[in-house]
């Protein structure tokens, strides 16, 4: 396995589905290492649920040593009774990454959609194209909850890569142009078939 600087894991929790989704970061540039989902139909017990995601997250950090976390916040809705059952499952996930001496950050969704495709309200198919072409990957998962925990952790990333390009005197980035004009290597060139 590849080395890197740090690794980051990133978690759309849920207690049906939770995807998870990890980055590599070498020279400020992003790796995607693995995205799956954790499904847990099987089981009607809900702590039962939630013991596996404990788990699940434990064997993660086991595996592959990340050195930050990062997770989606609940999606304030209508339905109390589901918004109860994702807040425990977040909280399990938090619990798991807090046991390992990880420090926590959270993003609500609209942050995420914001810093992936500059749309808060971006459809999940939208953020799927734009991780690929970022992260430079073809296959589309089964289900979007992995693509939505790798939005987290690439939204992690892009908020951490903010603070450090803000503290290395290069000022505020004013929207995408702003950035590119800074960060001219970041731009992948195409090239046309004749």
């Amino acid at each position: 396995m590849q080395t890197f600087q740090k690794i980051i894991l990133g978690i759309d929790p849920g207690t049906v589905i939770m995807g998870y989704a990890l980055i590599g970061i070498n020279k400020q540039k992003t790796h995607l290492i693995e995205m799956d989902v954790l499904k847990l139909t099987a089981h009607k017990d809900v702590y039962i649920r939630l013991q596996l995601i404990h788990e699940k997250i434990k064997e993660i950090i086991e595996k592959y040593k990340p050195t930050e976390f990062a997770i989606e916040a609940p999606f304030f809705g209508k339905n109390v009774q589901s918004m109860l059952k994702l807040g425990r499952a977040q909280g399990v996930a938090i619990a798991a990454a807090m046991n390992a001496g990880l420090s926590v950050t959270e993003y609500s969704p609209k942050k995420v959609k914001q810093s992936i495709t500059g749309n808060g309200n971006a459809e999940k198919e939208q953020v799927l194209k734009m991780l690929q072409q970022i992260l430079s990957f073809t296959a589309k998962p089964k289900f979007y909850d992995a693509t939505d925990a790798l939005a987290v952790a690439l939204c992690h990333f892009n908020q951490s890569s903010a603070i450090v390009m803000k503290s290395k005197g290069k000022g505020k980035v004013k929207g995408w142009e702003d950035f590119l004009k800074q960060n001219p290597e970041k731009i992948k060139k195409q090239h046309s078939k004749k």
